[in-house]
This record gives C-alpha cells, structure tokens and sequence, in this order.
C-alpha cells in the first residue's frame, strides 16, 4: 500500500460515514404541512350559567287621597277651586236653591277635610254705593256661613269678610256680568 492510498482511505472513510448520518427526508405535501401546523383540539370551556332575569323594579306604590292632599300648599288648593261659589240675586242675601245645592257640596268637602280654614268673601254687583254694598257682601257671607254650620261645618272654621263691590269677577256693565260678582267666594286659609 501506498501512502497515497493511506491518504485516500480515511478520507473515504469520512465520506462513508457522513453518507450513513445523511438520510434524505421526504419533501412535506402540503395536507401534511396543515395536519403539522394545526393547533392541538383544545376542548371550550363549559358554557356560563344563564343569567337570571331581572326582577322589574317595584313600582312605587300610589299615593293615597289623604298624601295628596297633604302635599298640596294652599295655593294650589285655590287654583283647583274645589269650593263653588253660592250666587245670590240682586239686592238680596237669602240663599237660592243653586247656591243650596254648591254649599252642600262644599260643606262635603270640607267634612272631609277637617282641618282646613276657610274665608268666605261676600261681593255685589258694582250698582248701590260702597256703604250699601259692603253691608250687603257682609250678609251675604254671614248667609253662606250660617247654612254650612247647618250642614256640620264648625263656625271655628270659617271666616267672613265682605269686599262689597270691590275686586269683581267681571266688570262689563251687563245683568250677566253682574250676576257673576252677587256671590260668596271661598278662598281656603289653612290646611
């Protein structure tokens, strides 16, 4: 053997041993390479518990007449007008039978709110003098009174004052105008 040959032998040698290690690896189809690339099958999580429905909110209660009633100021008591007035004829301070029938209804009202003060105004028509007519307006409300202690309304409880023919309702000079302004008016006082 030559030293040539000594020489070519590990180096063949070397060549035979890098070929063993060497395997060729079959080129990836591409259905492989998604197979590789897909994620592992995570399982989901279980699904949440369903939510309870919501209780509608507890409307509030209504308020009763006698709530009502307390939180109301007087004037707007006033402006409701929950008192009629009682009209009389011309010069005169009896009580017809329309100005009755009012007074009774307010006497109702009034019984059943016990508590409440009232003024009863007595006006007249702008016709007789100012003398004349606050006499007039101060019978008139006594009238109006008397009948509503007739139907248990305490006289405590109310008041009279004749504005005669001051401050009318009306100031056309017309018999309809002035029948307006011949009545006790109530303006409540207290409550």
């Amino acid at each position: 053997m030559s030293t040539r040959s000594f020489t070519v032998l590990p180096v063949l040698g070397l060549a035979a041993v890098f070929a063993g290690c060497h395997t060729k690896t079959p080129m990836a189809t591409p259905s492989a390479m998604a197979t590789e690339m897909r994620a592992p099958a995570v399982t989901p999580p279980p699904p949440a518990p369903p939510v309870p429905p919501r209780m509608p909110a507890a409307s509030p209660r209504a308020l009763t007449e006698d709530e009502l009633f307390a939180r109301k100021s007087l004037d707007d008591l006033n402006a409701e007008h929950p008192l009629g007035d009682a009209f009389f004829d011309y010069d005169q301070s009896t009580l017809r039978d329309d100005a009755r029938a009012a007074l009774q209804r307010d006497a109702q009202w009034l019984n059943r709110w016990r508590t409440t003060k009232v003024t009863v105004q007595g006006q007249c028509d702008e016709r007789g003098s100012a003398e004349y007519n606050l006499a007039l307006g101060e019978r008139r409300a006594r009238a109006v009174e008397s009948y509503l202690a007739s139907l248990g309304v305490a006289d405590s409880r109310v008041t009279v004052i004749s504005l005669g023919k001051e401050s009318p309702v009306c100031q056309e000079e017309t018999e309809a105008c002035w029948s307006r302004n011949r009545r006790g008016h109530f303006v409540i006082t207290g409550k």
